[in-house]
């Protein structure tokens, strides 16, 4: 069968190319569709209840979207009459941003000495630093410490201020996002969504998507105008950027920037690895066409099947290429061998000799592969699931470039002499050989006791993380998140939405004796955490309340003309409503400090919840909601989503091994070394401190399939090798397998290795962390390829006592 699938290769080269014509040029129309989507959505289980809670928690609370614009003097105090035509200025030019709606800051939000100013016909709109002009001194006093504004607009050593830069919704979004949140709310209510639901969620969503790639344009630009605006006062002070859409902005950005940037070193380092180990034009020109095919096409499909890519897919590039021209190395070094050692054979005999010798174990070999992603499928996030399924359709595509397009295209070139291979490189596979041979057991002992070792670390891993350490410290992003991170109150929103028993509530007094006591309990159980950053509620206007009558408290008609005048005029800018008069429900927003050393949110959960229970309030009456419980709601997962990702990876691979090899003792032997490399790396980033997160969960699973390859091909040498032995001796399997795949093999790993090394230099850590244990893990799989393997082949297969004779 192979045979006659070589030769049918070779007879319809001319229908193999026109057929990749047509692919390109049909697909080819759909590439400008190819699109990165960096939203909230793409990190999360499909019908996520946190996520559904959290999007009624804003239609009910409607927080509006902002930029949090900070400003830190350089060499003047922050209550300065620079600071305060500083801000002025810069509030006027961003106020010309046609989205901006609104720019919040200290010198236009009321400010009050007591009640007195409430009384009359005093406006409160007019008692702002814009209207009386108070003096530094004036404001200092009336800022600093402030119970609202404090951690929004200043922070607490009054060194810093900060401007929320408002948006304006656009409102056919928030009809679509609504409608679709509404019907999204049976997943609460414990019922399963129709298919009708389904069908009208997805209308809704295409719907939608213009418009979230417009509003996605044009936040990129209103960035950049609103950093190109402060630079006016560069000289002056330091200026900070913050708020979730300036993160989203900048991972799309960093995502683009390592599709093309590392897409584009590692096609650099491929050219100059081919040049050097073939010293050979056509094996430079050939693979990297080849490899170049096969991106496009794939960026082509996702583009027609709307396949975004996200975070953790970003890198599909570099895998798409390396994968790919692993591939053609192996056909490649057959096709060499083949060439040196039969130098009378037509082009045409070689490459069917090559594909008679490669095409069985290339196709195993990428579909061992493909399962090592498809296992991705059942991680259970979101991110993962999408990645394993784009990374499925990319093994098509690379088994169909490397095992047709391929070898067509060499098929049209001429019967040429090729270049030997490097003697120390020969040498050192011939010295490893011959180790094996001589020394199996103590070889095997030797390496898993390595392995062993290195596995302990698994005992260390961790799941915590922060999108502040998501990027590298030098990088403004990094700088930005941490600034406002630590001086205004942290950067992850926790809210808590609690329905409070509410007597008195008859539509005219939001406040009464009983809510105020009870969510003054709720909100100091809140901020007795380190972490917590910002808590604002209700409960913050009484506090002011309290310190403009002298220390004394206020009736309840006096807190709600208060909570009122100051609700409506500016809180609903800064953080959103704080009541729901609909169904009596009250909303505590608060801000987690990703910066605190040590922080667990497991445990800062888990804890949050006892003390909340504490205090008076059942289970069904309050909600955790918003970005910190959602991201922890990801990262609670991970540790599930390995260990289930590995065992359907192993069951799997054993089931295709098995199916390949018919032989379980053949079976066993060639997962241990995969086995052992999986747990090896995930050792290395135990005792290396890295947390899991979205991207480097998925290493495991992505190394052992990618690794599996070359086992397979060292196997079926080993195999090949030991029939043509009469006493199916260890000796000629092993000469087989390292003269026939030990060079493809060494030449795999090491592009690989060095390919995926490069993102060493990515701005982004989970990227980093990604390449250089991705990298790691290939040499681990060299190293257990060429060592224990054939140690326990010549143990256990081959024939001792012939190859002792011999």
């Amino acid at each position: 069968m192979t045979s006659k699938l070589a030769r049918g290769i070779i007879s319809a080269r001319w229908f193999i190319l026109v057929a990749f014509v047509i692919a390109l040029t049909g697909l080819g129309f759909y590439i400008n569709q190819f699109r990165i989507d960096a939203s909230a959505d793409t990190l999360l289980v499909k019908d996520n209840k946190l996520y559904i809670q959290t999007q009624v928690a804003d239609q009910t609370f409607n927080p509006q979207e902002f930029i949090l614009l900070a400003y830190q003097p350089k060499g003047h105090e922050l209550f300065s009459r620079q600071t305060f035509d500083d801000i002025e200025m810069l509030s006027a030019r961003i106020k010309q941003i046609d989205r901006v709606e609104a720019v919040t800051s200290i010198i236009n939000v009321p400010l009050i000495n007591d009640t007195s100013a409430l009384t009359g016909d005093t406006s409160v709109d007019s008692l702002t630093w814009e209207n009386q002009r108070y003096s530094p001194a004036q404001m200092k006093q009336l800022i600093v410490g402030h119970p609202i504004f404090t951690d929004l607009l200043v922070n607490r050593q009054g060194t810093a201020t900060g401007m929320q830069i408002v948006f304006k919704d656009n409102p056919e979004l928030v009809r679509i996002n609504n409608e679709i949140t509404n019907i999204q709310k049976k997943v609460l209510k414990g019922e399963a969504l129709s298919e009708e639901d389904n069908a009208r969620i997805a209308s809704l969503q295409q719907q939608a998507d213009p418009i979230r790639q417009q509003l996605t344009e044009t936040r990129k630009q209103e960035i950049a105008q609103i950093e190109e605006i402060t630079q006016s006062v560069a000289t002056r002070a330091n200026t900070y950027l913050g708020g979730a859409y300036v993160v989203g902005q900048h991972l799309i950005d960093i995502i683009k920037s390592d599709l093309m940037t590392f897409g584009s070193a590692i096609a650099a380092v491929i050219i100059l690895l081919l040049a050097l180990l073939y010293r050979s034009f056509k094996w430079v020109f050939f693979p990297l066409l080849s490899c170049s095919v096969s991106v496009f096409l794939t960026m082509s499909l996702f583009g027609f099947l709307d396949m975004r890519t996200t975070v953790i897919s970003a890198n599909f590039v570099a895998l798409q290429l390396i994968l790919t021209l692993a591939v053609m190395i192996h056909i490649i070094g057959s096709y060499r061998e083949i060439s040196r050692d039969n130098p009378d054979f037509s082009q045409r005999q070689r490459i069917i000799a090559t594909l008679e010798d490669k095409l069985s174990p290339c196709f195993y070999a990428t579909l061992t592969t493909s399962v090592g992603f498809g296992s991705l499928i059942f991680s259970g996030l979101q991110p993962v699931v999408a990645f394993g399924w784009m990374m499925l359709m990319s093994m098509l595509i690379t088994m169909a470039v490397s095992l047709l397009l391929f070898p067509a295209l060499l098929s049209f070139l001429p019967a040429s002499k090729e270049t030997t291979e490097y003697r120390f490189i020969t040498g050192f596979l011939a010295a490893t050989r011959k180790l094996s041979l001589k020394a199996p057991l103590a070889v095997s002992a030797a390496v898993l006791a390595l392995f062993v070792v290195a596995a302990l670390g698994i005992s260390r891993l961790n799941v915590e993380n922060s999108f502040i350490n998501y990027f590298d410290t030098d990088t403004q992003i990094h700088q930005e998140l941490a600034f406002i991170d630590r001086e205004f109150g942290g950067s992850t929103a926790l809210d808590i939405v609690l329905k409070l028993d509410d007597e008195n509530a008859d539509g005219e007094v939001v406040l009464n004796a009983n809510t105020v006591a009870q969510l003054q309990l709720a909100q100091a159980a809140i901020k007795a955490f380190e972490a917590t950053g910002s808590v604002t509620s209700v409960v913050n206007f009484t506090e002011l309340a309290k310190q403009l009558n002298g220390g004394r408290p206020l009736t309840e008609y006096e807190l709600n003309t208060i909570y009122v005048l100051l609700d409506e005029k500016v809180v609903n800018q800064l953080v959103g409503a704080y009541f729901s008069e609909a169904d009596n429900t009250f909303r505590i927003s608060t801000r987690i400090q990703d910066t605190t050393e040590g922080l667990n949110r497991q445990q800062f959960m888990d804890q949050l919840n006892s003390d909340l229970q504490a205090v008076g309030l059942e289970k069904d009456q309050y909600q955790l909601t918003s970005l910190f419980v959602l991201y922890q709601d990801i990262l609670s997962r991970l540790f599930d989503s390995q260990i289930k990702t590995l065992g359907i990876v192993y069951a799997v691979l054993a089931v295709v091994l098995f199916a390949i090899f018919r032989s379980i003792k053949v079976t066993f032997i060639a997962l241990l070394p995969n086995v052992l490399t999986t747990l090896g790396i995930l050792g290395v980033v135990g005792w290396a401190g890295i947390s899991l997160d979205i991207m480097t969960i998925t290493i495991a699973a992505i190394a052992m399939g990618i690794a599996v390859d070359d086992t397979i091909h060292f196997l079926h040498s080993y195999l090949q090798g030991m029939k043509s032995s009469d006493g199916k001796t260890a000796t000629a399997g092993s000469e087989s397998a390292f003269g026939h795949s030990g060079l493809a093999i060494l030449f795999t790993s090491v592009i690989i290795a060095t390919g995926f090394s490069l993102f060493g230099f990515s701005d982004f850590l989970p990227s980093v962390y990604f390449g250089l244990l991705t990298a790691l893990a290939m040499l681990f799989a060299l190293f257990t390829d060429l060592t224990l393997l054939p140690a326990l082949l010549n143990r256990f297969v081959g024939n001792r006592k012939s190859a002792k004779a011999e």
